[in-house]
């Protein structure tokens, strides 16, 4: 029956329990890429055998952040289209590095082709574009469809762990920006990257949302240009807009992410609500914590804000969560509506 033969894990040394004092612990192997902010991000490096899995809305550059990756890697890597043609990716690659001779390029959907051609190539990364193209010849569903994915997934992801090869998974974005597909497919991953920015800037932030190898709290910064994803060593170069210094409504906030500090600037409009009800828009800052702010200005403060329409820009397109902004976002909003 195919259907649990598809399900059969395949067969590894049976293990024995083992005290936990007598464990021994072994630093893991990981594959370093040329691409620092994409090791930052990580922790490091591909893990060996390690899964990840890469969300991000359409035209944002998973493909191109993927396609750099394979292309820059003095390793064999195996890159698996299943959305777009072997030319359409060479006129890509073409832009980032033509002189790339360790790329594989592999136009298949189906995953058990996949995981065959894998094992007889053996290569030192693997990259899926994308995981809702693919479809397991064990389940009679449509591709794209949830059990298709869990399917498909699960087969790359054992072989990946079997032979200890690193996997990288573009996955969709649906609507409410969350990863397309079975929330289980993010439990069954090593890790989960996003990919944010806004398509009609040049600025794009990688962020991990989960990572059992590392932590959770670094973030790369990339530029888009002509040529692919450029590294942004310093993000405070575009996080600070130069120059507005002398305008009113601006603030420069200092704020921590992972281990690397940024300056952001914080861009603030106060005027008064012409409708009658006023209006409040963030970009980058959570509404609901800015509604509070100018309550405690309105209560405690004394600063009349309640029919004043307030607009709030973090920018460079970057989301903060750091409570330590919370002044300069106050400096600023009392610095537009005073002028």
């Amino acid at each position: 029956n195919t259907q649990t033969k598809s399900s059969q894990p395949l067969k590894l040394e049976k293990e024995k329990p083992i005290k936990i004092s007598e464990v021994n612990i072994n630093a893991e192997n990981r594959l370093s890429t040329p691409n620092q902010e994409f090791n930052q991000v990580l922790g490091g490096g591909l893990v060996e055998g390690s899964v990840i899995l890469l969300g991000g809305e359409p035209g944002i550059g998973k493909s191109t952040l993927s396609l750099q990756l394979a292309l820059e890697l003095d390793q064999k890597v195996l890159y698996v289209s299943g959305e777009e043609s072997n030319s359409q990716i060479k006129l890509r690659a073409q832009r980032i590095n033509p002189k790339s001779e360790n790329c594989l390029l592999y136009n298949e959907t189906d995953s058990q082709e996949i995981v065959a051609t894998a094992k007889e190539l053996q290569p030192e990364l693997i990259i899926i574009d994308s995981i809702q193209t693919l479809h397991s010849p064990f389940i009679e569903a449509s591709t794209g469809s949830i059990s298709q994915i869990r399917e498909s997934s699960s087969e790359l992801i054992k072989f990946a762990k079997t032979t200890n090869t690193p996997l990288i998974i573009i996955g969709h974005i649906n609507k409410e920006g969350h990863i397309a597909g079975p929330k289980i497919l993010e439990h069954m991953v090593d890790v989960v990257l996003q990919f944010e920015g806004d398509r009609h800037h040049n600025y794009r932030i990688l962020r991990a949302k989960k990572n059992r190898f590392g932590s959770t709290h670094e973030l790369g910064v990339f530029e888009m240009v002509h040529n692919g994803l450029r590294e942004v060593q310093n993000p405070s170069e575009i996080l600070m807009n130069h120059s507005s210094s002398d305008l009113s409504g601006t603030a420069i906030a200092s704020t921590l992410e992972g281990i690397r500090p940024m300056m952001v600037e914080i861009q603030a409009l106060v005027s008064t609500a012409v409708y009658g009800t006023p209006q409040r828009s963030t970009t980058g800052f959570n509404i609901k914590r800015l509604n509070m702010l100018l309550a405690v200005l309105e209560k405690r403060l004394g600063f009349k804000l309640g029919a004043k329409d307030v607009f709030l820009n973090l920018t460079g397109g970057i989301k903060l969560e750091d409570p330590a902004i919370d002044l300069a976002v106050i400096s600023a909003i009392l610095s537009s509506d005073l002028d």
